[in-house]
């Protein structure tokens, strides 16, 4: 399939991502929390459609970086993710994606874990390509945008080189 021409850059708002559900009973330990294996899923998932709206092609998962569960998210609560990417690599891109619960009745919000992915646009034969520049426009993207600098300059000191990112 031939990739139409794309802008030179796009801003953040155009990735913003948000997916929200229940949690139901398959979702959940024994202990009626969602399982952490879930949450991750749904991380990735969000995450990649941020990457995908911005490329505006396939994107593969090339790195998680950390993600701790600060509070479990109960059957019968919501759980809502909201993405976007914060910057752009020339063919990868760093999404930040927040997960909160949100009690069914108060619709009270509470944050219960966050992480940070790098995606890498791909084309049909899986060959990745540039994707257009990030352009941050409020104070709080723009810092989203440094640190994302920051946390990749650590990210290729802990592992030098990623195969798939050297582009």
């Amino acid at each position: 399939m031939p990739r139409k021409r794309l802008p030179s850059a796009k801003p953040v708002r155009e990735s913003r991502t948000e997916l929200t559900q229940v949690v139901l009973p398959n979702d959940a330990n024994p202990l009626g929390n969602i399982l952490g294996g879930t949450v991750m899923h749904l991380v990735d998932i969000t995450g990649a459609i941020a990457a995908h709206r911005h490329a505006s092609s396939y994107v593969v998962t090339a790195s998680i970086d950390h993600m701790d569960f600060r509070s479990p998210i109960k059957v019968g609560e919501i759980i809502i993710l909201k993405s976007s990417v914060n910057r752009v690599f020339h063919t990868s891109m760093e999404v930040g994606v927040k997960v909160f619960r949100e009690e069914v009745f108060t619709r009270k919000q509470k944050h219960t874990s966050s992480a940070y992915l790098t995606y890498v646009a791909i084309d049909a034969d899986g060959r990745p390509h540039p994707v257009p520049k990030l352009i941050p426009e409020t104070a709080e993207e723009k810092r989203r945008y440094r640190e994302a600098g920051k946390r990749r300059r650590w990210r290729m000191q802990q592992r030098g080189p990623h195969p798939i990112l050297a582009g």
